[in-house]
Parts: C-alpha cells; sequence; structure tokens
C-alpha cells in the first residue's frame, strides 16, 4: 500500500508518559536532552505546538483522552474515583473486527482487570488496590509484579493488598526491568502477534513520574543542567493556592510587605534554607537539591524515549508502518522546580501544556507544524475521524481530521481546562489542602491569552504572546477589563455547552 493511501481500517497505537513537560524534546525547543527516538518521531509527525490537556490531575485527564469528555463528566473529576461504568472509551466506539489493548497505568478503577471494551490487558500499577470494586481483585498481582516475580525480585512493600514492590524498589532497577521497558516489551509482542488484523493499542508509561531516579541518573550534570526563567522563582501576585505551594514547597515565606526586594529576600532564604527537607527521596534544601530532582526527572524521560524507540521499531519490522496511525503525548506535565513548585494542578504551561506527535504516513510524511491551540479534549473525536469511523455526537471534542488533511493550524481555536476542586490526597499544608478544594475555570484563547478564574481566589490573566513563562499578572490591570468580561463568556458558554456547573465570577 503507498504510503499515500487511506486503510479503510487503520490500525492505531497510542502512547502516553506521565507527566512529562513539553519542553523535554527537541521539537519544543529543547537542544540539550538526550531523546533520540522522540526526536526522530518529531521530525517525521504532525507537531503540536500548543497541546493542552483537560485537567493537569492524572485520572481527570485521562478519562478525557480515552473518552472524549470532560472529567466532571466521567466520573473523575478527580484522583482516587473509579470511570462511570456507562462512559464508553474509544475502545467501545470502534468496531469489534478491532483486536484491543490497554498496556500500563489505567488509574480509572479496578486497575488489574481488563475492562471498558480492552480485551487485552497488562497492568502495572498495585497500590490503587483501595478503589477496587471486588474484593476478590485485592488476590489479583499485576502484570509488571509476575514480571519481577519470574526475573527472581522480591517485593518489599507490606500492604492489605500483600506484598507490593515499591516506588523505590523499582526506580533502582537496571533499564530492563523497569515499567516503561516492560510495556515496550508487551507492546511489540502484542504488535506482532496482531499484524493480520486491525488492531487498537494503547501503552501508558509511568515515567517520569517520581521517584524522579531511575537507571539514567548519572547523565545530566545538575549544575550545568538549562533551567527555565521561573525556575525556583517565586510567583508574585499569582493565585493564593500558587503562593503557597511555592513557599512550601522552598519552605519559606515571602513577605509582600517586605522592604526588601524578592530577589534579596531569595538570596538569604538560600543561605538558611531548611535543611533536611525531601519531596519524593530528594533533598531539596538548597538550589543544588532542586537541580538533582529535576535531572533525575529529566533523565526518567530516557525511559521513555527508550520505550518509543522499541515500539516505533516493532511498528516497522511489522512492516505495519503505513497503515498505522502513531501518537505520543503525556496526561500531563510537571512544575519541578519552575514558580517554587513541584507537580502539577495547575494551568501554568509546564504542567498543562504537553508534547503532541501525531504520526499518520498517508497524510504526512515529515515534520509537520499545527499552530494555534489544541485540546486532548478533540483526541478522540479525530482519531475515530481518521479511522474511518463515525464520531459520536455526545463527545464534547471536535475532530481536527481536516486540519491534519490540509496541514492548517488550528486558527480561531479557543482551548478550555477545569480544575475540579474536591480534595484527594494531603498536599502537605492545611491552608493548600482547603484551597485545593476551590473548583477553577480557564480559557486559552486564540490570541493566545490565558484567564484562569476561581469565585474563591486571586484570579489570573497572562498574555502569552509577550509573557510565556507566565511571570506577570495581569487580571487587576483595569486596561485588561473588557478582554477579562470577553474570555469569561466564551468560558460561561463552553460551561453551558458541557452542562458544567462549576461557580466562576462574572464580573
Amino acid at each position: 500500500m503507498s504510503n499515500t493511501d487511506n486503510p479503510n481500517r487503520p490500525n492505531l497505537v497510542f502512547v502516553f508518559s506521565d507527566r512529562q513537560r513539553f519542553d523535554t524534546m527537541s521539537c519544543y525547543g529543547n537542544d540539550w536532552i538526550n531523546t533520540p527516538n522522540l526526536n526522530a518521531m518529531g521530525d517525521e509527525s504532525f507537531v503540536f505546538d500548543n497541546c493542552y490537556v483537560t485537567q493537569a490531575v492524572c485520572a481527570p485527564a485521562r478519562s478525557s483522552i480515552l473518552t472524549g469528555l470532560f472529567p466532571h463528566k466521567t466520573g473523575v473529576p478527580t484522583n482516587k474515583l473509579n470511570m462511570y461504568s456507562n462512559i464508553k472509551t474509544i475502545a467501545e466506539m470502534l468496531p469489534e473486527e478491532y483486536t484491543k489493548g490497554y498496556f500500563g497505568k489505567w488509574h480509572l478503577g479496578d486497575e488489574v482487570i481488563p475492562q471498558h471494551g480492552f480485551s487485552e490487558w497488562r497492568s502495572v500499577m498495585e497500590e490503587y488496590y483501595e478503589g477496587y470494586t471486588n474484593s476478590d481483585y485485592m488476590s489479583l498481582d499485576t502484570n509488571y509484579h509476575e514480571f519481577l516475580l519470574e526475573q527472581g525480585f522480591k517485593p518489599d512493600l507490606d500492604s492489605p493488598a500483600g506484598k507490593l514492590f515499591s516506588d523505590d524498589f523499582r526506580a533502582n532497577l537496571p533499564k530492563e526491568f523497569q515499567i516503561a521497558s516492560y510495556l515496550a516489551n508487551e507492546a511489540s509482542k502484542f504488535i506482532k502477534s496482531n499484524n493480520e488484523n486491525p488492531f487498537v493499542l494503547y501503552v501508558s508509561f509511568l515515567e517520569p513520574h517520581p521517584p524522579f531516579s531511575g537507571p539514567f541518573d548519572t547523565q545530566y550534570d545538575p549544575d550545568e543542567l538549562p533551567v527555565d526563567e521561573t525556575f525556583l522563582k517565586y510567583p508574585k501576585g499569582h493565585s493564593l493556592f500558587s503562593r503557597l505551594r511555592a513557599e512550601f514547597f522552598m519552605k519559606q515565606k515571602f513577605s509582600m510587605a517586605s522592604e526588601k526586594s524578592e530577589e534579596e529576600q531569595w538570596n538569604e532564604f538560600r543561605n538558611t534554607y531548611h535543611k533536611n527537607t525531601h519531596f519524593v527521596g530528594h533533598d531539596v534544601s538548597d538550589e543544588q537539591g532542586w537541580r538533582k530532582l529535576r535531572s533525575g526527572y529529566m533523565s526518567n524521560i530516557s525511559l521513555v524515549d527508550d520505550a518509543v524507540g522499541k515500539i516505533s521499531s516493532s511498528i516497522d519490522e511489522a512492516g505495519l508502518r503505513d497503515n498505522t496511525i502513531f501518537i505520543f503525548t503525556s496526561e500531563h506535565g510537571d512544575m519541578v522546580g519552575s514558580h517554587g513548585m513541584l507537580e502539577m494542578r495547575t494551568f501554568y504551561e509546564y504542567a498543562a501544556k504537553v508534547p503532541m506527535l501525531m504520526r499518520v504516513p498517508w497524510l504526512q510524511t515529515d515534520q509537520t507544524r499545527i499552530g494555534g491551540n489544541f485540546s486532548q479534549i478533540d483526541l478522540v473525536p479525530t482519531l475515530m475521524d481518521l479511522m474511518n469511523c463515525k464520531v459520536p455526537e455526545e463527545l464534547h471534542g471536535t475532530s481536527r481530521k481536516t486540519n491534519l488533511a490540509t496541514k492548517t493550524d488550528l486558527t480561531g481555536n479557543d482551548v478550555f481546562m477545569q480544575h475540579n476542586g474536591i480534595e484527594d490526597r494531603d498536599l502537605g499544608n492545611p491552608m493548600i489542602n482547603l484551597l485545593n478544594t476551590r473548583p477553577w475555570r480557564s480559557i486559552v484563547t486564540e490570541d493566545r491569552w490565558k484567564l484562569n478564574l476561581c469565585a474563591s481566589d486571586q484570579c489570573e490573566l497572562f498574555d502569552l504572546n509577550n509573557d510565556p513563562y507566565e511571570q506577570t499578572n495581569l487580571f487587576n490591570d483595569p486596561n485588561n477589563k473588557d478582554r477579562i468580561r470577553i474570555m469569561t463568556a466564551k468560558i460561561l458558554e463552553w460551561q453551558k455547552s458541557v452542562d458544567d456547573s462549576a461557580a466562576i465570577p462574572t464580573t
């Protein structure tokens, strides 16, 4: 088949990582990270310049990736919830002739059993037993657990579900025993065994998720590691939620009433920072500690890259390149020190904007940039359309197949994001936990302005054209009142269209 022919029943291989920022490969401007396989994929894919998640929290984001619905409708507005049984994933929407596999982190309930249209299943996350809907599942080990046992390893952690392998134990294993490596091998077997029939395969890595350490830890010198302009920089004038989180992670109270400048306060902070402070296994008692943490994070992306290379090679070796859609993205990013914060739960670009590579051989064979704003809510309808299937009307997203076929930017596209304001775990401070219960809604407009609204916090407005690092909050600038009114109206109209009742300020 010519690579310009549109196959009637193309295959789909969808690979996504956990907490991978957009600035972690060459096609997004990173000229130093060691990601040869992702770079090669970027050279032959549609590269979306600005891809946003629906919510920068693990389970809600992946529920949208799989269903084409915003998290408030999937039953997973936060972590530690099970997706509604009547909500359909893309596997349940596609024809029965497809063999459908899901390998890796699921995080949407009952981790150890095949479900929601996927018949081939490889489970890897064993600490989610608290959400099992059937007590019998407590006796089931994950496939990855069984793999480690076969390799002669012994679990080190006691739990109500039995002996488990801890994250620290796993992180210290050689490369070939890491989750991404295991999943890449299992994916390769699946692709080889299904080369005569159409298939769908979702592969969900845990990496570069904490503990931010692994077999590639020594490849980047923390002292020489390039960092962004907001690295360990306090988000002055931003939401109280962000400011308190920065103070918590940096263990410092920044006083806006101080006669000293922010820079002077920060310099004092470097010399008086609390010792023996640890996050996800890293001592971050000074800037060097934060650099080491970020170095470990970036090193873990090499595990992702290596696994992507193996899966890509397997597609080629099976002779399936010309009729296989191959996608790489992430469920959300991670601040890893930007704005003085760790993890996500924010609309900052480093948490909410992710890489999006889409290889569709019959539409393009070299790198093709897709400018404008793209939302992961559009993934399911776009894929259904590319696979020549009817797009369900109830989906919240829109097919972008036409933009791919015509190689045109997403001009005029606004994207919307949520933070659903339900506390799912202790974030380390009672006030932070309280603020985390408040809902937020966000819009990134076609002209690259971002408005973040919350009824009980300092709202935020950023001009991404002139302030790409989101350092200056313009919400209280009187010159932007009309802009804010228009952007707010757009959020309200979007909320109405997706039956979202979260309260936001309107004046």
